[in-house]
């Protein structure tokens, strides 16, 4: 079985329902109409689909995830997370809500190959029924775009370096 070389995918998660955990939906679909985005990187608004994401990501070799992510921090505030800091997230627990951790551990067991993930995250000030925005993950979602957008370049120009 040949496994192609590289296969880059942007996740983008959240309920659009819930004011703020809709950030990394939100953001993605911004992400999809960016010129700037390179050519062999496929970009999913995944939403709230859960384990019905892992056709799309089962032979992917580098694995973007754009989410709200609670730390506790001040509202807006952009975190980056690779590695172990990844594979600590909690999961959920609950089968109505499978999050980025319940995904993250499906790809491990059931993935064709393991890919190297990084999560971009967004602290939400506001996860309450809306379908908006708070005005101040609003504005820094062109960040977390631009944080995105780096990434992915300099995975493009190092190939030998994991995201």
């Amino acid at each position: 079985m040949t496994i192609p070389s590289s296969k880059t995918v942007v996740l983008g998660l959240g309920n659009i329902l819930h004011s703020d955990d809709g950030a990394g939906a939100r953001a993605a679909e911004r992400l999809k109409d960016d010129a700037r985005l390179p050519d062999n990187v496929t970009v999913i608004e995944g939403g709230t689909l859960g384990l019905e994401l892992l056709p799309d990501l089962w032979d992917c070799s580098d694995l973007l995830v754009l989410d709200a992510v609670d730390v506790g921090g001040p509202p807006g505030t952009l975190l980056r997370l690779s590695g172990e800091e990844v594979q600590t997230l909690p999961g959920s627990g609950n089968v109505h809500q499978l999050g980025v951790a319940d995904l993250l551990v499906a790809l491990r067991l059931l993935a064709r190959r393991l890919p190297q993930v990084l999560l971009l995250g967004i602290q939400p000030e506001s996860t309450d029924w809306g379908c908006t925005l708070s005005p101040i993950v609003e504005a820094a979602i062109p960040s977390l775009i631009e944080t995105a957008l780096a990434e992915l370049y300099a995975r493009r120009h190092d190939e030998v370096a994991p995201l």
